[in-house]
């Protein structure tokens, strides 16, 4: 691939943006010689105004999202994307979050370019545990955790049963519940089916990753060790 063409795709903007780049010398390897469109492609080797470049295709990035931003790129609203670089907006392959967090959950997303990654995260064989902390509107009345670990809930509208969930009492209206699949909203639709209302959610953990003290609206890149801590439950 030429180098015009991965900076395009890496976001930098459109090729003939990227073409101005090159013209105005602001692209260079890391000894700050000028580089050129036809120059050999050497990622790591590579500077934009001086700095490094984006992570390749194949990225994976988690998100503390906060509520009131929505996953979608069509929202007029606040979207997730806002809270990133504006030119991973136009990266190719598009960077997509992994599954989807409502306008009024808050925590974990996942977000990456890779396809197969993505997939691998979602698929229902993978089960991957997805922890949220829920608040509620009412007192718990005593029955859910068995009624969630039973794996015969049915929600409305559906013809399958929920997998088993487990549930974990944190107060009167305070509750922390392990999914093993993302149905649409499905934590606010357990409760709903117990007779309960959710008033806050918010997802701590995907697989073996925790948020741990990345604040709200706050982002951090993921390697290696985070792709093998993911998988690892």
């Amino acid at each position: 691939m030429k180098l015009l063409k991965h900076l395009a795709n890496l976001g930098y903007g459109s090729r003939k943006d990227v073409q101005w780049l090159f013209r105005e010398g602001r692209i260079s390897n890391a000894a700050g010689e000028v580089l050129y469109a036809d120059d050999p492609l050497d990622h790591d080797a590579v500077r934009v105004d001086g700095e490094p470049l984006d992570p390749p295709p194949g990225m994976l990035l988690m998100l503390h999202k906060p509520v009131d931003y929505t996953c979608s790129t069509k929202d007029r609203g606040r979207v997730v994307y806002d809270l990133l670089p504006p030119r991973y907006r136009l990266r190719s392959p598009a960077l997509s979050t992994v599954g989807r967090l409502d306008r009024d959950t808050s925590g974990l997303l996942l977000l990456t370019d890779d396809g197969q990654l993505l997939h691998r995260i979602i698929a229902p064989k993978s089960k991957l545990p997805k922890v949220y902390l829920a608040t509620l509107a009412d007192d718990l009345r005593g029955d859910e955790g068995a009624v969630f670990a039973s794996g015969t809930l049915m929600l409305e509208g559906e013809k399958t049963p929920l997998l088993p969930a487990r549930l974990e009492v944190l107060g009167p209206r305070s509750a922390r519940l392990t999914l093993h699949e993302g149905r649409y909203h499905q934590v606010r639709r357990m409760f709903a089916a117990v007779g309960n209302h959710v008033a806050a959610l918010h997802r701590e953990r995907v697989g073996g990753l925790a948020l741990d003290d990345l604040p709200a609206g706050e982002w951090r890149m993921l390697g290696e060790g985070d792709r093998e801590q993911l998988f690892a439950t």
